[in-house]
């Protein structure tokens, strides 16, 4: 049964690192503030945090519906489906960011309702539009084609195509492990076993460009893939970036140093954290205050919570 408690549980992740190394006052919107804002009795801060904590932009709605047109994909595959064409994958592709910019112009009203149900693009919100910029739309028309074509020549896909000799092991999936009772979560694309190399593979594809954190993104998945299944050494896990717009993949193969890196990470990130909770046992935050703003401009002008930060400049 579902317990509604009025403080959420103290988890860890890579994104939400990012996001408190990033802003404060964000992290602080995220991870507190908007818990219980989806139900009908929460008060009205929280529904507005919640709401505003599920607006997405272009580029990241573009990722996210490829990843998971993608996962269907693979999916067919496995199931011995029929693989749609790149023709009709584009398609479907174009049709999912119709209906969002559909939904982001017209259909604010169950928007507001039922945030997690409906896309607002934050182009449109903060904008107040009916339009998105001339030079995002050339942008993502660019990336569709070429992100498709090269999804379907990639070396992953290649690997899933030739069944008999992989293991579809897990796929997109919220998964976690616990250090010190606490949760670390991971969301991994794509791990299959290459039975004839006999190596894991951990895939993730990549709809943007490449990152300094690519490797430790993919470290951390190699440490829960490695005590999950109690696999004996780091030697047998292959990680693997496909960079869906480049149209190449890097591959690393990690050192023990590597895991220990980010071992180290999330149990600093864990210690930084905790210096804002009031109380650690309920994980109840310090007073809003605490949470610094950003100062940068620049951030500030991509974020979703422009209008709790800033109301007199968004109304």
């Amino acid at each position: 049964m579902f317990e509604v408690k009025p403080y959420p549980e103290f988890s860890w992740s890579l994104s939400r690192h990012k996001t408190m190394l990033t802003c404060l006052r964000k992290y602080a919107y995220d991870y507190y503030l908007s818990h219980n804002g989806w139900l009908s009795h929460a008060d009205s801060l929280a529904k507005q945090t919640y709401r505003l904590k599920k607006i997405t932009n272009l580029e990241m709605h573009f990722g996210s519906v490829v990843h998971d047109l993608i996962y269907q994909i693979i999916q067919n595959v496995l199931s011995d489906h029929d693989i749609p064409s790149e023709e009709a994958v584009v398609d479907e592709i174009r049709h999912h960011l119709n209906r969002g910019f559909i939904e982001s112009t017209r259909k604010e009203h169950l928007w507001q309702h039922r945030p997690k149900h409906y896309t607002m693009l934050h182009e449109i919100y903060y904008s107040q539009t009916s339009t998105l910029p001339e030079s995002k739309i050339k942008k993502i028309q660019e990336r569709l084609s070429s992100a498709v074509k090269n999804f379907y020549a990639s070396q992953s896909f290649a690997d899933v195509l030739n069944k008999e000799h992989m293991k579809f092991i897990d796929s997109e999936s919220f998964r976690f492990m616990k250090t010190d009772g606490v949760k670390i979560f991971v969301v991994m694309d794509l791990v299959y076993k290459d039975l004839q190399k006999d190596k894991w593979v951990i895939v993730d594809w990549k709809t943007g460009k490449s990152s300094d954190e690519d490797r430790n993104q993919l470290a951390l998945y190699a440490l829960y893939l490695k005590q999950k299944y109690d696999i004996p050494s780091i030697d047998d896990i292959v990680i693997r970036n496909e960079y869906l717009l480049e149209g190449n993949h890097i591959e690393y193969q990690l050192k023990e140093q590597d895991l220990i890196n980010v071992q180290h990470l999330f149990q600093s990130s864990m210690e930084q954290m905790k210096a804002y909770l009031e109380d650690q046992k309920q994980n109840r935050p310090l007073p809003i205050e605490h949470f610094p703003m950003q100062e940068d401009p620049r951030i500030c002008a991509r974020c979703n919570y422009q209008e709790l930060c800033f109301p007199s400049q968004t109304t």
